[in-house]
């Protein structure tokens, strides 16, 4: 695999041919300097063995890290797309996370998340060990905690798309219409359905 390391620095050396981030970091992370650190577009790593990224990475449009060794995420990620972590050793997410797409949380080993945190699109933790969300989550789709250990929910919680609580403790001792009640009487609102 180094070969496709060396064929991008003979291309960078004879054509002026900027080494992709992806082999830079799979193949030669000292080599990454401080411009590397602003992907204009996708970055997929998924399946590969990358198990760190470089503080301060911005990536416009989505990061696909699934089925990788990848444990923790660095300070002051931005993600100006969708955020891929299924099937992860992922236990926590940074303060600081940006992210303006999806967040797919799916199998990870996630056990708790951020204060204030906002993701514009799905964020989906289903089958994790998360057993409680933060006050002020703000989800502009929808909010999957299929098969979670959820028995209660956040202040101020807001769901644009549809809460799925199927196989929880909270779907086991509430109605629909009870758990909307709920999240409306702490300031909340789920403007989809609730499915349990």
């Amino acid at each position: 695999m180094a070969n496709i390391y060396n064929l991008f620095k003979f291309l960078e050396d004879k054509k002026g041919k900027k080494i992709p981030l992806r082999a830079k970091l799979t193949h030669a992370p000292e080599t990454i300097e401080k411009e590397d650190l602003n992907v204009e577009g996708d970055l997929d790593l998924e399946d590969t063995k990358i198990s760190s990224l470089p503080d301060n990475l911005k990536v416009k449009g989505y990061l696909d890290l699934g089925n990788t060794p990848i444990s923790s995420l660095p300070d002051n990620l931005k993600v100006g797309g969708s955020l891929y972590l299924k099937n992860t050793p992922i236990s926590s997410l940074p303060d600081n996370l940006t992210v303006k797409g999806n967040l797919d949380l799916y199998k990870t080993k996630i056990s708790s998340l951020p204060d204030n945190l906002t993701v514009e699109g799905d964020l989906d933790l289903e089958n994790t060990q998360i057993s409680s969300l933060p006050e002020n989550l703000k989800v502009g789709g929808y909010l999957s905690l299929l098969n979670t250990k959820i028995s209660s929910l956040p202040d101020n919680l807001k769901v644009r798309g549809n809460l799925f609580l199927d196989q929880t403790p909270l779907a086991k001792k509430y109605s629909k219409e009870q758990i909307r009640q709920m999240i409306e009487k702490k300031g909340g609102e789920v403007e989809g359905g609730i499915y349990i």
